[in-house]
């Protein structure tokens, strides 16, 4: 089994290798002098902005949100792997969950989402996740990001759901979308012209110098076809964001100023790629989807301080660049997701292994949050799937269908294969129903 930290660096070495394409090779290496910068149109003030941010690790679910009175999931889990409901470490108690008689609550240290949920922004679904279990991070991690429910779908799938639905209208050109990572994510994969900005406090001037600038630009110049059209894309795209970065009259670039009140520092190490993402937003240079990563969530051993951190930088970082993105609410929804939750049972390092079931959430200007969404199928043994795991009791696809379909405003072709979707949850009320 890898460590948290070796799983994440081959994770990302990985998806640097398959995933990037022109877009993650060319993100580290821009502006270009005398390419010509693209011009880009924003997507309107009613088109949403999608922003996925994917618990890299497998987020424990049942940590994050506690069936806290569930005599079942008392029985079964420790004491400091649950959240509490009185005492100094209580947590946020939630309206509206998913079983009336059951006292669901929110991490302690979730404070910023629970205001998100109360001020009714913020939605939650719990027991959420592949329909095929796996307990491979990687296997599990590239499902997610197709959009597929089962391994054997990934041979017949080399793009993410993300790409497809962006490309539902024909090939999108301009900076329609990015990762804010060191490297494009999979949902993002196939789709050339999406770059990776991990950070835009240094501008983003060739590490190789001019002598490397030169060398791209004379490569994609002349190469002909898609690759040609892809790779002068993304430099195009990265010179026109370097050039609309405020610099002081030596022309130095300036650090990017939030709105007021806003501070990304408690956020530690989530705070950075969503501080990038917000200016690169600002800028309405056209971006219609960005992905963000935040790991720490493989907690084999000693979770209670590790998870206890990991959601402080979560719940910070959401709530914070929800301030920062005061003037894009309406057009906004963010979703988290997780390749998998964790065991109801902890293990003998204080840590749970790989499980089943997960929470994903949904924020933004036109969620009807502060509820719940989807079935509880509860912590009897009985219902545990394998009686072991908290089992999915909604597909992962089912929430992401509905957030696309009120992105685009109507009814779509199939973003995912083999996929039969019933219907909408309700996260936004009534959708349209114009094909």
């Amino acid at each position: 089994m890898l460590s948290d930290s070796r799983f994440k660096a081959s994770l990302l070495s990985r998806r640097t290798i398959l995933g990037g394409g022109i877009a993650g090779v060319a993100a580290g290496l821009l502006p270009v002098p005398g390419l010509r910068n693209l011009a880009f149109a924003g997507p309107g003030p009613d088109r949403p902005l999608l922003i996925v941010v994917h618990l890299r690790g497998g987020c424990d679910g049942l940590n994050l949100i506690s069936p806290a009175s569930d005599p079942d999931f008392i029985e079964a889990r420790a004491s400091e792997l649950r959240v509490a409901v009185d005492g100094p470490d209580a947590g946020h108690a939630l309206a509206n969950g998913p079983d009336a008689k059951v006292d669901f609550r929110l991490h302690a240290q979730a404070g910023g989402m629970a205001e998100l949920y109360q001020g009714g922004q913020l939605a939650f679904l719990h027991a959420v996740g592949l329909t095929d279990g796996t307990r491979s991070h990687f296997v599990a991690t590239d499902m997610i990001e197709r959009g597929v429910a089962d391994a054997a779908s990934l041979n017949r799938l080399n793009d993410g759901w993300l790409s497809r639905a962006l490309a539902v209208d024909g090939p999108p050109r301009g900076l329609v979308a990015a990762s804010a990572s060191g490297a494009v994510s999979g949902e993002l994969a196939g789709l050339p012209s999406a770059i990776a900005v991990p950070s835009l406090d240094g501008g983003l001037a060739p590490p190789g110098g001019p002598q490397a600038a030169e060398v791209l630009k004379r490569l994609y110049a002349f190469t002909a076809g898609d690759v040609g059209v892809a790779g002068r894309d993304a430099l195009g795209a990265m010179a026109t964001i370097d050039g609309r970065l405020p610099r002081d009259a030596q022309g130095h670039i300036q650090g990017y100023q939030a709105e007021a009140h806003v501070d990304y520092g408690p956020a530690a190490e989530f705070g950075r790629p969503l501080k990038a993402l917000a200016q690169l937003i600002k800028m309405d240079v056209g971006l219609q989807a960005a992905t963000v990563d935040i790991g720490g969530w493989d907690t084999h051993e000693y979770q209670p301080g590790r998870f206890r951190a990991a959601v402080d930088h979560l719940s910070n970082g959401l709530a914070q660049f929800w301030n920062d993105m005061a003037r894009y609410h309406d057009r906004m929804v963010l979703v988290t997701l997780t390749e998998f939750g964790r065991r109801l049972r902890s293990n003998k390092s204080q840590g749970t292994d790989h499980g089943r079931a997960g929470v994903m959430a949904v924020l933004g200007g036109k969620v009807r949050g502060g509820r719940f969404y989807g079935a509880w199928p509860g912590m009897a043994p009985d219902k545990l799937d394998e009686g072991v795991d908290l089992a999915v009791a909604t597909d992962y696809r089912r929430v992401l269908t509905e957030v696309l379909e009120m992105r685009e405003g109507r009814r779509l072709p199939a973003i995912f294969p083999a996929y039969a979707y019933p219907g909408p949850l309700g996260l936004f009320g009534a959708l349209p129903t114009k094909a």
